[in-house]
């Protein structure tokens, strides 16, 4: 939150230091301390090497180490085996500037990290976050003020806890977490003849057939399908693959809430109220819930029988409803399975305001509550049902969102979840991993591939695919890409040339943009793009690039699945 406002009062800090790593040199990196700048693609060298000055200068916290975590010798043993200097030589980086970070970061107070899509949608993406969370843990930065913590939530964004018996897609037997299937095997799991493929799909406010690597073999597992039902409020790519489109209506007509809350130790929670009325009639576009809720009932798996006397007692008042509904829940579990239905259908109608849609907030507090007791009352609204039932009032009558939680530091230990309530930072599988990097990777000096795309980086005018029209893009309309000065001149490109990219997946021609915040060998085409829209005639026009018509679904992590959209190997030749 506040993002820039808070980085310029870090950068303006002489007690804080402000580190970045990127491989291109963004506008945060003009504001920081030091800029650690690796070739795309090699974060994780960098960050095996960061963590390994850490343990060669005695830059970790033992003593915290001793008291919190588990499997610290084997760490340990794995990180004083990192070349250090080979692995900085990897990825293009000054050793002296890494070990500089690693001793601010070791001498600190407190360290805070932040990751994103640039590694996340990487080369080792999970070795990455590993190493990204073992230079903090390393340095007993967990649970202490300034440093990393565990946020409360309304709604757990995690499925599966700790012990559980591990999910793989029935196809390609990619790990599932958290209930999530791998973006990048979806297709693989449609287009073949295993007796349990993937035969249907509902895709809601999504548009996989422009966002998921891969287009054409996208388009084709999509076609494939015995069913396509899309929920949407616009016509996307999609759409037009879809046996059914079920609209709904706009962002500024309708309820809405996101889950992605994660302010320590008070966390908020905004419940957006539309304001415009949506349309009224028999045509008109459906809410989600509602669209839902008609699915079910026309399954079968829920009757007016079954909602009628919960809604009668809330009718009668809350505490009767909430009674009624923990005694269905309990005796009928095929209920359970539909709760977040049957509270639209039963407490949704006697909600101020036609706001039936957040109904389903009733049980997220309620749930709230039993999972953090403690951070509710600290938050004002007190023990027990009663507290459920004042945080779901103060939801549901704040136009700007609430405090929902007050948390202490220490909360953070016991969302941690481990068996014995010690960090565990010996990993096996990414321990192998990380020993893999003695082997210098083929692709960064691949004389067929000489540069690296990045496929899809967020600009200041771009929005996913969530924005179609173009005239709302003030700067870069067509989606340039971007390469540095030096690369330009050799390939005799200017501004506003045309550039053809070439992946091992296609081909596209685009604008090219001279920029100097690029490397050597690193390119850049924004994401967001590809999409057609009518004109004023109401012809359809494409604007710029659409990325995923350059990258490739088998390049993926071999632990999440994650995509490498940012370390695409291409090649460039100028269109004359």
């Amino acid at each position: 939150p506040h993002a820039r406002t808070t980085l310029k009062e870090i950068a303006n800090d002489p007690a804080r230091s402000l580190i970045v790593i990127d491989p291109r040199r963004s506008e945060t990196a003009d504001i920081a301390d030091l800029h650690i700048q690796p070739r795309p693609g090699t974060d994780a060298w960098v960050l095996a090497a960061l963590a390994a000055v850490l343990v060669e200068e005695g830059l970790t916290d033992r003593a915290w180490l001793a008291d919190h975590a588990g499997g610290v010798d084997e760490v340990m043993a794995l990180l004083k085996g990192v070349p250090i200097a080979d692995y900085c030589g990897v990825a293009g980086v000054d050793e002296a500037v890494v070990r500089t970070a690693a001793r601010r970061i070791g001498g600190a107070a407190s360290v805070g990290v932040f990751e994103d899509l640039g590694v996340q949608m990487n080369r080792h993406s999970t070795l990455v976050s590993y190493l990204e969370k073992l230079v903090w843990l390393l340095t007993g930065n967990f649970a202490n003020v300034g440093g990393q913590y565990s946020p409360s939530s309304l709604v757990s964004l995690a499925k599966q806890e700790l012990g559980e018996t591990k999910e793989f897609s029935p196809v390609v037997g990619a790990r599932i977490i958290s209930g999530l299937v791998p973006c990048n095997v979806v297709a693989e799991e449609i287009l073949t003849d295993h007796p349990a493929r993937y035969r249907a799909m509902l895709v809601e406010s999504a548009n996989p057939a422009r966002s998921l690597a891969d287009t054409p073999r996208m388009r084709e597992a999509l076609g494939a399908l015995e069913l396509l039902v899309v929920i949407d409020v616009a016509m996307t790519e999609t759409a037009r693959l879809a046996d059914y489109v079920l609209p709904s209506p706009t962002q500024y007509e309708k309820y809405e809430a996101t889950f992605f809350n994660f302010d320590f130790p008070r966390n908020v929670f905004h419940l957006r109220r539309p304001v415009l009325p949506a349309p009224d009639g028999p045509e008109s576009p459906l809410p989600e819930p509602e669209i839902h809720a008609r699915l079910v009932e026309a399954l079968g798996a829920l009757s007016d029988a079954d909602v009628a006397p919960l809604r009668a007692a809330a009718s009668a008042g809350r505490a009767e409803f909430a009674s009624a509904f923990l005694a269905a829940m309990a005796g009928r579990p095929e209920l359970a399975m539909l709760a977040p239905v049957v509270l639209y259908r039963a407490l949704g109608p006697t909600l101020p305001d036609g706001a039936a849609s957040a109904a389903v907030l009733w049980g997220a507090a309620h749930r709230c509550v039993m999972s953090n007791p403690a951070g509710v009352l600290r938050a004002g609204y007190g023990e027990g049902l009663e507290a459920g039932e004042r945080l779901f009032d103060a939801i549901l009558s704040s136009p700007s969102g609430v405090v929902i939680t007050d948390d202490e530091y220490d909360e953070s230990w016991r969302r941690a979840r481990t068996p014995d309530g010690r960090v565990q930072l010996h990993v096996p599988e990414l321990a192998a991993e990380l020993a893999s990097l003695d082997e210098r990777p083929d692709w960064l000096d691949d004389p067929d591939w000489p540069f690296v795309l990045s496929a899809g980086e967020r600009r200041s005018f771009t929005a996913n695919t969530i924005i179609r029209d173009p005239a709302w893009r003030k700067k870069d309309a067509a989606g340039a890409l971007r390469l540095c000065p030096v690369d330009a001149a050799r390939l005799g490109l200017a501004d506003g040339d045309q550039v053809r990219v070439t992946t091992r997946t296609g081909s596209v021609v685009a604008v090219a943009e001279v920029n100097d915040r690029m490397q050597s060998g690193h390119v850049s085409l924004p994401n967001g793009m590809g999409l057609d829209h009518p004109d004023e005639s109401g012809a359809s026009v494409v604007s710029g690039v659409a990325p995923n018509d350059l990258t490739a679904g088998a390049d993926r992590d071999a632990f999440a699945g994650t995509p490498w959209h940012k370390s695409v190997p291409a090649r460039l030749t100028a269109v004359r």
